[in-house]
């Protein structure tokens, strides 16, 4: 086809030349035609000059090509090869202003082989980085679709693939465990991204991403097409095993059984496209626990406790059931935390009970040391659910005499040694504070106790820049676990800020110099 424009330049059907290329390009006519301007326009600077300013025009209609010379009108001259005087502009065109412009016909030129060569580079050129223009227009907004190509070439175990209207990458890393593709294979894969680069577009596609799975079920499940059924979240481990969640958002249609098919028709499909990838189809529950158990399929669940601020959740399994929770390698419980975006702590019962019984051990020691009681109401205060002195100290009086076994003097006698514990461990810890260097300033900040004074002192920060340089987040992995929550922090972090604001409102009175 290129030789044909080179042979073809100068000629009438240069118009069927451009309508050609655009139509095996699939760019536009008008692209065509305008790399063949610049094309002819270089080779006449090659003949009259390149400090010229020579420009070509084709003529749409009959193929005609005028070769013309630009003179810009100013009001100075700095160059007279392209420029001249606004007078000397009104010689020639008695209404031309200045920045307009003179043109002058020049005569055709006879394409010589380094003029022809040129203009051929030219036209290949602009021709080139139109199409890839076209290519990133095409696909830009397709990212998300799976896409059926042939294998063009494979290259350091990546694929190049042929998508018809232009070429994508397959990385080796975005395609399955012990897959390989040949030259002529035919291969499916999901957009993932498409961007620009220096020598063109580049269409990204994957085999493992979970977006893929997620279109492979909506291709094969009409219900999830039709929206009537919702993939709400997809975990994958590629090529092994993957866990997909779905809701009905119709009351007489099982998610679960549409994606299974008859006889397991639809999931099978896709299994077989993703090479035997286990597939595990899970109902969604807007309940956290719910889900979790049903995302622990096929393990049983006893018992489920979750600490949402820690999003963490604490799953307790049959001993028989443990190795089934796990999973070969803990690929099971792995990817039930991707599901549900919970991270999964997996106990069997007997392992519950033993810690259980630590913990209740050490809280009523605890209170044993603390309030100089026995063990009876030490285990008494830890089964009605008291973990700490302060829960004792600042329970009402009514409230703690209300407990079986407990009569109101108990009560008192119980709230007055809390309270003297605690005091005395205040001021143990406020001694401490003292010698770390930690200021009163932040001691005097609202929301935070003794020991935590004492633990940012051990960690540096003891004045109130040091406290206020601190985010959030930093304060808050600086002092014990569970101590405050988010929103505490930020109202520590600004209250510590808030000198800064003061600082600079307060009128400088040593800086105003006396009149004089």
């Amino acid at each position: 086809m290129v030789m044909d424009i080179e042979t073809a330049a100068l000629q009438p059907e240069l118009l069927q030349v451009a309508e050609a290329v655009a139509r095996e390009k699939g760019i536009e006519r008008e692209t065509v035609l305008e790399a063949m301007e610049q094309a002819i326009g270089h080779a006449g600077k090659r003949k009259y000059g390149q400090e010229h300013d020579i420009r070509a025009e084709i003529d749409r209609t009959t193929g005609e090509i005028r070769l013309m010379r630009y003179l810009e009108v100013v009001e100075e001259v700095e160059n007279p090869i392209i420029q001249l005087t606004l007078a000397e502009g009104r010689e020639r065109d008695a209404e031309i202003e200045i920045g307009g412009f003179i043109t002058e016909s020049l005569p055709p030129i006879e394409f010589g082989r380094i003029a022809a060569q040129t203009a051929k580079q030219v036209i290949v050129q602009k021709v080139r980085e139109a199409e890839r223009e076209r290519q990133y227009e095409e696909y830009k907004d397709r990212i998300g679709e799976i896409v059926n190509g042939l294998v063009k070439r494979v290259e350091y175990g990546n694929v190049m693939a042929d998508l018809a209207r232009g070429e994508a990458l397959l990385r080796r890393d975005e395609m399955l465990p012990r897959e390989s593709f040949h030259q002529g294979d035919r291969v499916r894969a999901y957009i993932y991204d498409v961007r620009r680069e220096q020598r063109g577009p580049q269409i990204f596609l994957t085999r493992t991403q979970p977006q893929f799975m997620a279109k492979l079920f909506a291709q094969e499940v009409p219900e999830i097409y039709d929206s009537i059924i919702e993939i709400k979240a997809v975990a994958r481990d590629p090529g092994s095993r993957a866990k997909i969640a779905v809701l009905s958002n119709d009351s007489s249609i099982d998610p679960v059984g549409a994606c299974v098919g008859m006889r397991g028709s639809r999931v099978q499909a896709v299994v077989s496209e993703l090479q035997g990838e286990k597939i595990d189809i899970i109902k969604w529950s807007p309940d956290s626990a719910t889900f979790v158990v049903n995302a622990l399929a096929p393990a049983e669940v006893t018992k489920v406790v979750l600490d949402e601020e820690a999003g963490r959740i604490e799953v307790v399994v049959p001993d028989d059931q443990l190795s089934l929770a796990i999973g070969r390698r803990g690929q099971n419980v792995r990817l039930a935390s991707q599901l549900s975006g919970w991270d999964i702590d997996l106990l069997t019962e007997d392992e519950e009970a033993e810690r259980r019984t630590g913990e209740f051990r050490t809280r009523s020691q605890a209170f044993v040391d603390a309030l100089n009681v026995d063990d009876v109401i030490a285990h008494l205060l830890v089964t009605e659910g008291f973990s700490t002195v302060e829960d004792v100290a600042y329970l009402p009086l009514e409230e703690l005499a209300a407990i079986e076994s407990f009569d109101e003097d108990v009560s008192r006698e119980l709230r007055e040694r809390a309270h003297a514990y605690l005091a005395e461990q205040g001021r143990e810890l406020d001694k401490q504070r003292k010698e770390m260097g930690v200021s009163d300033e932040i001691a005097e900040l609202p929301g935070l106790r003794p020991a935590m004074l004492v633990a940012l002192g051990e960690k540096g920060v003891k004045t109130l820049d040091d406290l206020a340089d601190l985010a959030s987040d930093e304060l808050l992995e600086l002092l014990p676990e569970s101590s405050l929550s988010g929103e505490d922090a930020d109202a520590i972090i600004m209250a510590a800020r808030a000198h800064w604001f003061t600082d600079e409102n307060a009128a400088p009175k040593d800086d105003v110099e006396p009149e004089a």
